[in-house]
């Protein structure tokens, strides 16, 4: 495990890349298919990092609270045949946590190149016309164990939600490095 920080590639503005990907439901998703809501939060995740599993029931609240009005995607970039991760463990973590978001499976890495994702997770926000509001971290608790004290994502997509100037502070998450393909 290589603790990772995240890094900015996509400046505030940018449109958020397309992509064609499929989900552990069997469906392909587009980037089209999520319009219409007031924001998207695109996270960058897998299944074996233990920062993500540390995260993974604040994001599922993320989804839960906003999901009606903030699209939430988990895209996996790692490579498939790293131990733990491919379509058949990514359909497992996603009925084991609960998980009602879409899930997709990132097989060539070519996404997660184009938004410059680096570690797991790597959250992305983006406004209803798909430009990047805020690249950074879901809370403070950047430690395994730790607890947060600071909710950033909930917070900023509050502020999106309700029309508020959102900080162009750049607070990185850590994580696992992505597993890139050899």
């Amino acid at each position: 495990m290589v603790l990772t920080k995240s890094f900015e590639k996509l400046k505030r503005g940018d449109k958020a890349p397309d992509f064609s990907l499929k989900g552990v439901d069997g469906k392909a998703y587009s980037l089209s298919d999520f319009l219409g809501k007031e924001g998207l939060l695109i996270i960058f995740m897998c299944n074996h990092c233990p920062y993500v599993k540390a995260k993974i029931d604040a994001i599922v609240k993320l989804d839960e609270k906003w999901g009606s009005k903030v699209a939430v995607i988990g895209i996996n970039s790692n490579d498939p045949a790293y131990s733990g991760e491919g379509m058949e463990n990514m359909k497992e973590f996603a009925r084991e946590r609960n998980m009602r978001f879409p899930y997709l499976l990132d097989e060539t890495q070519e996404v997660a190149k184009a938004y410059g994702a680096t570690c797991t997770p790597d959250p992305f926000l983006f406004d209803k016309e798909q430009k990047l509001v805020f690249h950074g971290r879901i809370d403070d608790a950047l430690e395994i164990g730790s607890v947060a004290t600071e909710h950033t994502m909930d917070a900023t997509i509050q502020d999106l939600t309700t029309g508020k100037e959102i900080s162009d502070e750049f607070k990185p998450s850590l994580g696992c490095s992505i597993k890139w393909i050899e």
